[in-house]
């Protein structure tokens, strides 16, 4: 840590004050024993057992000496040897938390076992297990003690370690022939040392609290040596006759582990666990597009679905009302409109993923052959689970935090085609290495948490790869991307698209997206299809909300003196929802005939729109314009 973060910690109320108790003790480690060392061992047979008087505050104990000089005396024995014993603590816990990033796969997860084996045990029971093993005494109370707590902080350490592991700067310190300690004390510590300094300051508060603890039971220090815990246990036996003889050492011990404590937690406060900034790693350049041949049938035919949930007052409310959608073979149809226009929950509908509470229901749904409604849910994932696959808006939310990434992968491979375990998992590392994800293979092994935004969706499309999809259906997957990494991702779902000739459905709130992906795209308002149209018409679009998305999508060419144009007004809500066009509240071109629901007609080649009034004069617009000169 930084001169300015333990500035900001100590500068923390519950810092300072824990600081200034540190520094107390430190002060009256030093100085106690030479001040009052002999005092303290002088007896006085005159005053056996005496309770607190003008000469002995605290009273005397069996053999007449001073309490209150001794408990002051043992401040230096007993913080010394708990420090020692965090200090080995932390040496262990540091050693094992690091050998599996530098050691050998194997070797590796056999340390890694060994640890989460000891941190099953309690700590106690491990420390009193090694205080038998290594004897009664001062020395033996320490390396029990350090020894039981090095497993915890070797959890620790690795759960730090993992993810600076597989940074690019480790693996080019490894391509250029560091050593290993070279690379522990170079490459791994000095990025995870400032949660190691606020454990291992808590640490020494439980570590003196645990050898008081090993001293009272007898199992510490011996005499004539003292420390609080022996203080504490001579003093428990008079506790009825002279309270303060316990009381001293114990208020002592919980003072000087309060300290410690707190001080972890004020620097854990202030300072907080530093967060590994993870680097996007470049994607490596696509292959050529080639173009897919679309067959003739369609892969997923949808007439009037309708996704309906229980309204509060009774009946229903349809947030997609009527939609029909066709996808054919190898073809890339985008759908596009505004937040709650029933985007997701149409493709959630033909994936089968609603939630319990929807009720779908539709004239005709067919998706890659399997008609799924009316048919049971195992059925339906043993038609569609190698069929259909999703990628999601957000895959962070979509990967299990607790799964390593090539074991969920793996999963499908294992549930839908009875695979063995090191057969799904070499599909796994293959199909992240066909999305382009740098070192599948250490890859495959790490967790969600590891990989960046855009190796995470590239996993997600990877996991859709794992068998043979004849639809894919990606929700929003660029949402979360920057502009560099969405545009990777699009060209990536175009070779996938092209190489496996899957049909995709794009789901985006963005229609210059779309533009660069899909040769068709299909505008949703309010629960209902209101365009459909090939790209290259999007300049003689005809519904005015399409009209609108077009005109609110900013360009170089844009007048920045100008202000954007946006749409007035906002999407119904679908439980009232207007009797006739439903954007007719919004449109400016909207009169009586509007009252009534218009159809999806033809209004040319190609392009169907919902409109009573649909606009023929072609907007000054052009596909480069739209896609910013990315399609």
């Amino acid at each position: 840590m930084g001169r300015e973060q333990w500035k900001a910690a100590l500068r923390h109320p519950v810092g300072a004050v824990a600081a200034a108790l540190l520094v107390a003790l430190a002060l009256l480690a030093v100085v106690a024993p030479m001040l009052w060392g002999d005092a303290a061992e002088e007896t006085d047979p005159a005053a056996l057992s005496q309770g607190s008087t003008s000469e002995h505050l605290l009273g005397t104990d069996a053999l007449g000496r001073d309490i209150l000089l001794r408990v002051l005396v043992a401040t230096r024995y007993s913080l010394g040897l708990a420090l020692l014993a965090t200090a080995i603590c932390v040496v262990i816990g540091v050693l094992l938390g690091v050998l599996p990033a530098v050691l050998g796969r194997r070797a590796g997860r056999l340390v890694t076992a060994a640890v989460n084996l000891a941190v099953a045990f309690p700590g106690l029971l491990l420390a009193l297990f090694f205080a038998v093993i290594f004897g009664v005494g001062a020395r033996g109370a320490v390396l029990a003690i350090g020894l039981a707590g090095a497993p915890s902080f070797a959890r620790l350490v690795q759960t730090n370690v993992a993810a600076v592991a597989g940074r690019d700067y480790v693996a080019a310190a490894r391509v250029a022939g560091v050593g290993r300690f070279r690379l522990i004390a170079r490459h791994l510590l000095p990025n995870i040392g400032e949660p190691l300094v606020v454990n291992a300051t808590v640490l020494a508060g439980g570590a003196l609290l645990a050898f008081a603890g090993l001293s009272f039971l007898g199992l510490g220090v011996q005499p004539p040596a003292y420390d609080w815990g022996r203080l504490l246990g001579e003093g428990l036996d008079r506790i009825y006759i002279n309270p303060a003889a316990a009381l001293a050492p114990g208020v002592a011990v919980v003072v000087a582990g309060l300290a410690f404590t707190l001080l972890g937690e004020s620097i854990a406060q202030v300072v907080g666990v530093r967060a590994v900034r993870r680097r996007r790693v470049p994607a490596a350049e696509p292959a050529p597009l080639v173009a897919a041949e679309p067959a003739a049938a369609a892969v997923l035919a949808a007439d009037d679905l309708r996704v309906g949930f229980p309204a509060p007052g009774g009946g229903w409310t349809h947030p997609v009302d009527g939609v029909g959608l066709t996808v054919r073979r190898g073809e890339t149809v985008g759908i596009v409109g505004e937040s709650g226009s029933g985007k997701s929950l149409t493709a959630l509908a033909v994936a089968q993923l609603v939630p319990d509470a929807a009720q779908v229901t539709a004239g005709r749904l067919e998706v890659a052959g399997v008609a799924p409604l009316g048919r049971a849910d195992a059925e339906v994932r043993e038609l569609l689970g190698t069929k259909v696959a999703m990628v999601f808006q957000d895959p962070m939310t979509s990967f299990n935090p607790s799964m390593r990434v090539g074991r969920q992968l793996a999963e499908v491979t294992r549930v839908h085609e009875r695979q063995g375990k090191r057969a799904a998992l070499a599909r796994a590392v293959d199909r992240l290495r066909t999305v382009r994800v740098p070192a599948p293979e250490r890859r495959a092994h790490q967790y969600p948490h590891e990989f960046s935004g855009g190796m995470r969706q590239r996993a997600m499309i990877a996991m859709g790869l794992m068998s043979t999809p004849e639809l894919i259906i990606a929700d929003e997957p660029t949402t979360a991307l920057d502009v560099t990494v969405q545009r990777q991702v699009l060209r990536l779902l175009k070779d996938v698209q092209a190489e496996t000739g899957a049909a995709v459905v794009l789901i985006s709130h963005d229609i210059a997206v779309v533009a660069q992906l899909c040769e068709r795209v299909v505008v949703m308002y309010a629960g209902r299809v209101v365009e459909e149209l090939p790209v290259d018409r999007l300049g003689a679009a005809a519904h005015p909300y399409t009209r609108a998305l077009l005109a609110s999508v900013p360009d170089l060419a844009t007048d920045r003196d100008r202000p954007l144009a946006t749409i007035p007004g906002r999407p119904p809500d679908p439980s009232d929802r207007p009797e006739g066009c439903a954007f007719a509240p919004r449109c400016e071109f909207a009169d009586d005939a509007c009252r009534m629901r218009p159809s999806l007609s033809a209004v040319a080649a190609d392009q169907r729109a919902a409109c009573w009034h649909p606009r023929t004069r072609p907007l000054d617009l052009t596909l480069d314009a739209v896609t910013g000169g990315q399609a």
